[in-house]
């Protein structure tokens, strides 16, 4: 599962990098622009995509997980005002505090407790939380697809199979 929880994870980053570069060949309102979906613009959702892959990153870096929520308020700020270029910048650095989180593991299969103020407590392994990333920002990056044909604009293909090729 490591190497897969890893790969995913490279995956992840050439989505969300995608996506970006999809979104700057669009008129620039297009960005914030507000749209009737399940979140209010483009903007809010890939700079939560951000949000949570940083929290993320905090709590499997020993932050606990009330405090690495509390946090990521902080985080929330900067991440909705940044430019798409700005938001890129910031999830291509933390994509190299990922890697080199990922480099100073002895074993992605190292299990941490998650201490979760909505849903409880469970323990789960790294690659498993790293599932979870990737799997969020998925969600989400589908979301933006479906705010931008409402919106009148082609997103882009982001899919697993097709980053296969792409690499």
């Amino acid at each position: 599962m490591t190497q897969a929880a890893l790969d995913m994870y490279d995956y992840h980053v050439w989505a969300n990098k995608t996506m970006l570069g999809r979104l700057k060949e669009l008129p620039r309102e297009v960005y914030r622009q507000q749209v009737q979906s399940v979140l209010p613009s483009v903007s809010f959702a890939m700079a939560h995509i951000y949000i949570v892959d940083s929290t993320w990153l905090s709590i499997l870096s020993g932050t606990d997980m009330r405090e690495a929520i509390a946090a990521a308020n902080e985080v929330k700020e900067q991440a909705e005002a940044a430019s798409i270029e700005e938001l890129e910048a910031m999830m291509m650095e933390l994509s190299e505090r990922y890697k080199a989180f990922f480099k100073r593991q002895d074993s992605m299969e190292r299990t941490i407790v998650l201490d979760n103020p909505y849903a409880g407590v469970c323990e789960k392994s790294l690659s498993e939380i790293v599932l979870q990333v990737v799997n969020h920002a998925t969600y989400h990056r589908g979301n933006v697809t479906a705010m931008l044909r409402q919106m009148g604009h082609a997103s882009t293909m982001t899919e697993y199979a097709l980053y296969w090729y792409a690499k």
